[in-house]
């Protein structure tokens, strides 16, 4: 990661963003010009209809634009008929068949754009790439089956907040839900057959900061036609107050899992002493941890289960995430990481019992950076939340450094979309597959349960148990071995007498080396 040098302060919360997903238009042959206010300097203009498009396009335009004054989005514009409408009305809004970009063409791609309506008021310019020239997305009400519903005219400029991707997985057959983009600087991807879950984030500025948290928004997103069965790019210019960006994203939609290779470069227009890279959100109500306050038939309700990290020093992290009773902080200094993720590790229809939501069909993310991210903290942050749809669980890497003001900052990154467990453990480490707590012997004592999987198991007698607690006593410890599941299950009792918090953590080892990941977390009443 490219940046200019500086420090940085602690870091603190965030707010809590509806996920998006939408309903979508479609394309036609007629070319629209999609005009987007950048001020009195043409170098910070989109490009128009039949423009050439090069690699530095929206590099250029991001950077003139941080040099210029900022030109808010007009958001008050959307027609009364979209803005009021509730969200499963959105969301039921779909194009007719056919009607989507690309449909009846090879590339294996088709883009439905999404149009501006219900949250998702923030008008966002789409284009695509053929043979090197810009083509914008135009606008067709005709295009669109909206159930009792009469659409507005619309110009494309002001029509849409961002666009599905859909995908063919394999060859042939027919394509499916693959990427989303919509909503301030958010996207989704998925593995075949997943459901959309966890949201990224192409840019986060100053996340839950007692200052005020500034959320990027895309402006512009333009889709590259691809070759047959090859990735597909999509270029993103997104703005706030305080900086512009312009990020290129190779997408590979996968059986087993999807891959984003990301490239971003960051301006600045202001000094930026808190940078979110890398940031992914999602939900967490309850489980195995937490359900003691909950009245709710099903086994738990998640998007997320927890957080992992491959430091650089190669410690890999398993952190359970929580639904707290105050906003959580947790900060995880490191340089150089490997790696990080929030990860869904159950994948049983028997972990969630939600014969609606099934929250096992929805990808874990994990996060390689392919560049010297140096210092920094992952940071985690847990805020409390009393609906499953809240995105109440958010990960980011926040670079020690600052950004000076009229610097830029360039990082790349990795990402993988998974059906499995995509953080790498060496084959000799055993994994955290459940944890679990309940009621202790008395008071206010708590019993937790860890399961460690792996086939480094398999002579438990050499396995010592590493368990420390930062506040409290630890008052009880077992161990039960369960060879024909490769697992050994960690049983401890927590005393946290008058103490509100307490940071525990557990680890297996052989000898002078590490048998396990290390599994962290922070118990409050």
């Amino acid at each position: 990661m490219n940046t200019a040098a500086g420090s940085a302060a602690c870091p603190t919360r965030r707010a809590v963003l509806a996920g998006a997903v939408g309903s979508a238009a479609a394309f036609l042959p007629a070319i629209a010009r999609a005009a987007e206010p950048g001020g009195a300097n043409p170098a910070t203009t989109l490009p128009g209809a039949g423009a050439p498009f090069e690699a530095n396009t929206l590099l250029d335009i991001a950077r003139a634009r941080a040099a210029s004054a900022y030109v808010a989005p007009k958001t008050d514009d959307v027609p009364a008929v979209l803005k009021g409408l509730s969200r499963d009305a959105y969301e039921a809004i779909h194009p007719v068949p056919g009607r989507a970009v690309w449909a009846g063409r090879d590339f294996g791609y088709e883009i439905e754009p999404l149009l501006r309506g219900s949250i998702f008021d923030t008008p966002v310019s789409l284009f695509v790439v053929e043979n090197g020239l810009v083509q914008p997305i135009p606008y067709d009400k005709d295009s669109l089956i909206a159930a009792n519903i009469a659409l507005p005219d619309l110009t494309a400029d002001t029509a849409f907040s961002g666009f599905r991707l859909r995908a063919r997985f394999g060859d042939g057959g027919a394509v499916s839900n693959f990427a989303l983009f919509q909503g301030a600087s958010f996207f989704r991807l998925v593995a075949e057959g997943q459901d959309f879950g966890i949201n990224a984030r192409a840019l986060a500025l100053r996340p839950a900061d007692s200052r005020g948290e500034e959320f990027p928004l895309f402006r512009a997103l333009i889709i590259e036609a691809p070759a047959p069965g090859q990735p597909i790019i999509v270029h993103a210019l997104v703005e706030s107050e305080s900086a512009a960006a312009a990020f290129r994203l190779t997408l590979t939609p996968g059986k087993e899992a999807s891959v984003a290779g990301i490239d971003g470069t960051v301006f600045a227009r202001a000094e930026l002493d808190h940078i979110g890279l890398g940031g992914m959100q999602g939900s967490y109500l309850f489980g195995a941890l937490d359900r003691q306050k909950v009245d709710d038939l099903r086994a738990a309700a998640f998007s997320v289960e927890g957080l992992a990290i491959r430091n650089g020093s190669g410690e890999p992290i398993w952190r359970p995430v929580h639904n707290p009773e105050a906003l959580q902080v947790s900060a995880f200094l490191d340089r150089g990481p490997k790696g990080f993720g929030l990860m869904q590790r159950a994948r049983a229809y028997a972990d969630f019992e939600d014969d609606r939501r099934h929250w096992e069909q929805r990808p874990s993310l994990w996060i390689e950076p392919q560049d010297d991210w140096s210092e920094g903290a992952v940071t985690l942050l847990e805020i409390p939340s009393d609906s499953e749809l809240n995105e109440n669980v958010f990960a980011y890497w926040r670079p020690k450094a600052k950004l000076a003001k009229g610097g830029e900052m360039r990082f790349v990154c990795r990402q993988h979309w998974s059906k499995g467990w995509p953080d790498p453990l060496p084959p000799d480490l055993a994994r955290v597959t459940d944890s679990r707590a309940g009621r202790g012997s008395s008071g206010n004592r708590r019993l937790f349960a860890v399961d460690f999987e792996g086939d480094g198991l398999a002579r438990p007698e050499e396995i010592e148990i590493a368990l420390s607690a930062s506040t409290g006593t630890i008052t009880r410890q077992d161990r039960f071995h369960y060879p024909e599941r490769r697992t050994l299950r960690v049983l401890f009792e927590l005393d946290p007498g008058s103490e509100r918090a307490s940071e525990l953590r557990l680890g297996l080892r052989r000898g002078q080396e590490r048998a396990s990941e290390t599994w962290l977390y922070r118990w409050t009443p």
